[in-house]
């Protein structure tokens, strides 16, 4: 028998039942919290009381952090171009990358790549290649991230605190020693290090920020569709836009043609 085209291990649909994972859905219907389901269908099989919770603080952590990131400024933007819902959140999540819902991949990478090594070694060769620590400094919090506290706490609270854990930790007093400067440990450093003890894969990494800041996005662009009138994000040219290319200039003679 040859090979199908399309592969899943997630799921299945025959007759009227849908499986997932193995699963009846309609058994998890009402016994299995979200979170729950999106461990199940993540990793393959039901969470237990512990990953439960932690999952639960990790998504509340990213479900929203302010008006200004690129994400809601895009999901917002394009919604009031005139468009439905949908296609202002798509915008939105379009809009993550490297520098704004990109690093938690990175993160998780940079520590299961490196968790048996030396820390101070480890960012003495990424600042020697000029490579930037994915995971460490944040815009506005200098001294501390307070949901990367807010997790660690709840990581050590139920035994989720383990070498990756204590390997950023370490990394965050590598890169101050080093580089002279605190670089704290940020909300992306945090989860990094908690799914990962978790066993979670690094290529996974982008996915959690995706599914935690969704919904937020959802909010913000409802709010655009209900509260604001549509193309009210109109760039004031004269106040908020600088000008750098060439003053006005008349079309060459041999350029017209009419």
């Amino acid at each position: 028998m040859s090979e199908k085209k399309w592969r899943t291990a997630i799921s299945m649909h025959d007759g009227y039942e849908a499986y997932v994972r193995g699963y009846k859905l309609r058994d998890l219907v009402g016994n299995l919290t979200f979170s729950e389901a999106i461990y199940l269908v993540l990793k393959g099989e039901l969470p237990n009381e512990k990953e439960a919770k932690m999952l639960d603080a990790i998504f509340v952590s990213l479900v929203e952090h302010s008006i200004a990131p690129p994400s809601v400024i895009a999901a917002r933007a394009v919604a009031s171009g005139g468009n439905s819902l949908h296609v202002g959140v798509g915008a939105g999540v379009l809009a993550f990358g490297e520098a704004h819902g990109g690093a938690l991949e990175g993160a998780m990478k940079f520590l299961q790549e490196n968790i048996d090594k030396d820390p101070e070694e480890i960012v003495k060769q990424y600042f020697q290649e000029g490579k930037r620590i994915p995971g460490y400094g944040h815009r506005f919090y200098k001294e501390f991230d307070p949901r990367k506290k807010a997790l660690f706490d709840i990581a050590k609270e139920i035994g989720f605190y383990g070498k990756y854990c204590e390997f950023a930790e370490k990394v965050e007093d590598a890169i101050e020693k080093i580089k002279g400067k605190k670089l704290v440990m940020n909300v992306d450093g945090a989860i990094a290090a908690i799914v990962s003890e978790m066993g979670f894969d690094w290529r996974l990494g982008k996915g959690f920020f995706i599914i935690g800041r969704i919904p937020g996005l959802v909010a913000h662009v409802y709010e655009e569709l209900t509260m604001e009138k549509p193309f009210s994000k109109r760039l004031d040219e004269e106040k908020e836009v600088e000008y750098l290319g060439v003053e006005p200039r008349e079309l060459p003679e041999e350029y017209k043609r009419r």
